[in-house]
């Protein structure tokens, strides 16, 4: 498997002007990040700054009220509040090292932003989000969080106004400015090498948890669940045991149903298309992008992801809106943990394996914390 291709999917499918930017930052990430300096000083700021390792939790709650034994990598400890914090690290001291004076990112819940706004005030670099309208209102705490950081957060009012839009406006403002800008992409996205650049930082969650989950058990989980738009998080965490008897299962963002055309679920329900300068699985056209979580609202999907799909690797399902607000208000009750709705959606995953009885031992990737969702969450809820 090449660099930046992962069985016919992936790749780099980008105007001229952009080809050798990427090139030397595929280069510069080649030769720069897996240097013993460079680690070093990312481990450090990894156990320092971002609060790692995190821990590996057992929900003694829900094992016992679903019959499976069900643990929580908890993610959503991070300074920050999300797994995003390992990526934005990694990419803006590979960044500074570069010369680059400037950040831009996309983001559609805000903790991706929130994170890009976090390095750019901690390294002292010039910080610039790109947010879609409709995610801005209903993510207002964040985008205070990244003001208040000093980031600058740019409305997207085109096309849906939403994570895909904000997507496009960042590839322009980086085609525009590649000189003294690093697009620090938030997943496992776009052209090569940010699939495999996001894959690597995030990988960190895997290998946490596989050692933690060994020490506590004596064992491997018999299923690893992680929630997939993007797909960093679920990467992070399958990466360890790619090559291990563990299932993997993804939970998309299902939205109003099944047979609903409203839905963020590419892996489950789409089909293969380029977007966003790679090769992966896309949302038909005919279909509006939606999920109750502002960061599952992606029309594609990280080309690893789609190859998993292809080679019988990891199960994708869509979880709907109503499964994953359900799971995110099960989880406060039973644990006192209040998930992302994007965690919310593997959190309903994993119920629903628990329930069908094949496996002892699960594991979720709890890769958010569900501050940022309490107003979507009190409109649902009658409390």
């Amino acid at each position: 498997m090449a660099d930046g291709e992962f069985e016919g999917y992936g790749g780099r499918y980008v105007p001229d002007p952009l080809q050798e930017p990427l090139e030397q930052l595929a280069t510069a990430y080649d030769e720069v990040a897996g240097s013993e300096e460079f680690q070093a000083e990312f481990r450090d700021l990894l156990a320092e700054y971002a609060g790692r390792p995190t821990p590996l939790y057992y929900a003694r709650n829900l094992s016992d009220r679903y019959g499976a034994d069900i643990f929580l990598k908890r993610e959503d400890l991070l300074h920050g509040g999300a797994h995003k914090i390992n990526n934005c690290l990694g990419q803006a001291l590979l960044a500074k090292r570069a010369g680059k004076e400037r950040l831009i990112a996309e983001t559609g819940a805000g903790q991706h932003g929130t994170a890009t706004a976090m390095v750019g005030a901690l390294l002292g670099l010039e910080t610039e989000i790109y947010m879609g309208k409709k995610d801005v209102e209903r993510q207002e705490m964040n985008v205070f969080r990244m003001r208040l950081m000093g980031a600058s957060v740019n409305e997207v009012t085109r096309g849906g106004q939403g994570l895909a839009d904000a997507v496009d406006a960042a590839l322009e403002d980086f085609a525009e400015n590649v000189d003294d800008t690093h697009y620090l992409v938030g997943s496992v996205v776009g052209p090569d090498p940010f699939p495999r650049m996001v894959r690597n930082f995030q990988s960190v969650i895997g290998e946490e948890a596989r050692e933690q989950f060994r020490d506590r058990t004596g064992d491997l989980p018999d299923a690893a669940v992680a929630c997939v738009g993007g797909g960093s998080n679920a990467i992070g965490l399958f990466h360890a045991f790619r090559d291990d008897d563990v299932d993997f299962y993804g939970a998309e963002g299902g939205g109003k149903g099944a047979d609903s055309s409203k839905h963020a679920a590419p892996l489950a329900k789409g089909k293969d298309d380029v977007i966003h300068g790679m090769k992966t699985r896309v949302i038909d056209e005919d279909v509006e992008v939606h999920s109750v979580s502002a960061g599952l609202d992606y029309p594609g999907v990280g080309p690893e992801h789609a190859m998993f799909r292809a080679v019988g690797r990891c199960e994708y399902t869509g979880v709907t809106d109503e499964e994953a607000l359900a799971a995110f208000r099960e989880l406060s009750e039973t644990e006192g943990i209040v998930p992302a709705l994007e965690s919310s959606h593997a959190v309903a995953r994993a119920i629903r394996l628990a329930e069908e009885g094949d496996h002892e031992t699960i594991l979720v990737n709890l890769s958010g914390r569900g501050d940022k969702d309490m107003e979507t969450a009190a409109s649902k809820f009658d409390l």
